[in-house]
């Protein structure tokens, strides 16, 4: 499905009207893939077809093509519906570690209230529970009195200063629950579509160069380049794999590069991924405020602290026996509210240097890609050989015909022997 909707949005963008070179060069999908998806697509949205001269095919499609696509399609619909329940089921799941921590410093908060109370009331009755109750006096508790700022419109605690406000407001609006989420498992992966992205730029490439390169235009998008495969140019076969290249050699026995189903008739495509530096996106530990970090971390520790304490007064057994039907909840509970706290505060510390060592290794790859981009526009005397005889090439094989000699637009006996434009 995903592969389809990548084809129809290549489509559109293309004005309707493509070949398979031109969809493949637009995507960076394998033209075998491509020719295979605009066949069934033309075929399930009543597409037409041209056919040149040179026996090149061009896919017409409708204007409203993916309404008619996603009519005939129920898988289609299917996953449109699934997209809105999931939005609602991601958003739940992210409030619940938010909601998980209020209730534990709530739920513990109470316990430790409870058993202290009883504690305090019993102790002229009891001198065991009296020790026991000044046992206890070397606790410190926090003080709760002001523990609904959570449930205040975010970005606006008054408790909180920070010097970097201005810059803030311009980060995005996210609420307290959903900033706990973001604190423990951070924003995702910056860079989830940079394979998509990749073979995009690459497909641009050669497309822009008219189906012909050479190595080096192509080796600061990859990075499977080291010193064993750089010399003899082994990295770039992964490219021609996927986009149906061939290895040309040149009378001085250097590599060139042909694509003949990237050397399509139809000009002026989009113009897409202008930069030509392809780089990777550092990851960040959160995006949140200032004052949401300082917020969360802030009850992450009371929360903690909380749950050392009440373990401290569940050591007595006493106090278990002698307390109502919640403290025993709230005992055989104990291990999950002290996990869920310590989880908490450890999760984040481990990601922080998870963080640090990917953006590490993130940063050499872009450095590396740079450096090949560098090589590239210095072109040495070996590059400037090789794209003198890409020239020369490309001279040779330019004989493509744009006269149409049939189309499905048309019955074949309407159709005269010559078919313009």
């Amino acid at each position: 499905m995903a592969l389809q909707l990548k084809i129809i949005d290549s489509v559109e963008k293309l004005g309707y009207r493509v070949t398979v070179g031109d969809v493949a060069a637009y995507s960076g999908i394998s033209p075998y893939v491509v020719q295979k998806e605009l066949l069934s697509l033309a075929s399930d949205t009543l597409g037409n077809l041209q056919v040149t001269e040179s026996g090149e095919i061009v896919y017409i499609f409708s204007q409203n093509l993916r309404t008619i696509f996603r009519n005939k399609n129920l898988i289609f619909r299917l996953n449109e519906i699934w997209k809105k329940i999931w939005i609602t089921l991601f958003y739940l799941i992210r409030i619940s570690f938010g909601i998980i921590l209020i209730f534990s410093i709530a739920i513990i908060f109470a316990a430790i209230t409870i058993i202290l109370t009883s504690l305090y009331s019993n102790k002229e009755e009891n001198d065991q529970y009296s020790s026991g109750y000044r046992g206890m006096n070397f606790f410190v508790l926090p003080n709760f009195s002001d523990l609904f700022w959570i449930f205040y419109p975010t970005g606006n605690y008054s408790s909180f200063s920070s010097s970097k406000s201005n810059e803030d407001k311009f980060l995005k609006k996210t609420t307290f629950l959903e900033a706990v989420f973001s604190f423990l498992f951070g924003d995702g992966n910056p860079n989830f579509n940079l394979e998509e992205i990749r073979w995009e730029m690459i497909g641009r490439v050669i497309y822009n160069n008219e189906g012909v390169i050479i190595a080096e235009q192509i080796a600061p998008y990859l990075d499977n380049i080291n010193k064993y495969n750089e010399y003899n140019e082994d990295y770039i076969l992964p490219v021609l794999k996927r986009l149906a290249g061939v290895p040309i050699v040149s009378p001085k026995g250097e590599l060139i590069y042909s694509f003949p189903e990237l050397q399509t008739f139809i000009k002026n495509l989009p113009e897409k991924h202008i930069n030509n530096n392809f780089e990777e996106k550092l990851y960040e530990f959160t995006h949140i405020s200032s004052n949401q970090k300082i917020l969360v971390i802030s009850l992450g520790v009371i929360n903690f602290i909380l749950v050392l304490t009440l373990g401290s007064l569940l050591k007595d057994q006493s106090v278990i026996s002698a307390s109502n039907s919640l403290i025993g909840f709230i005992n055989s509970s104990y291990w999950f509210l002290f996990s869920y706290a310590s989880f908490f505060l450890g999760l984040p510390l481990v990601r922080h240097f998870v963080i640090q060592s990917r953006n590490t290794r993130i940063n050499k790859r872009n450095l590396e890609r740079r450096e090949r981009l560098r090589i590239l526009s210095k072109s040495n005397e070996i590059i400037k050989s090789k794209l003198c005889y890409v020239t020369q090439f490309l001279s040779q094989v330019k004989s493509n015909n744009t006269k149409l000699v049939y189309t499905t637009e048309k019955r074949v006996v309407e159709q005269s022997d010559n078919i313009g434009f």
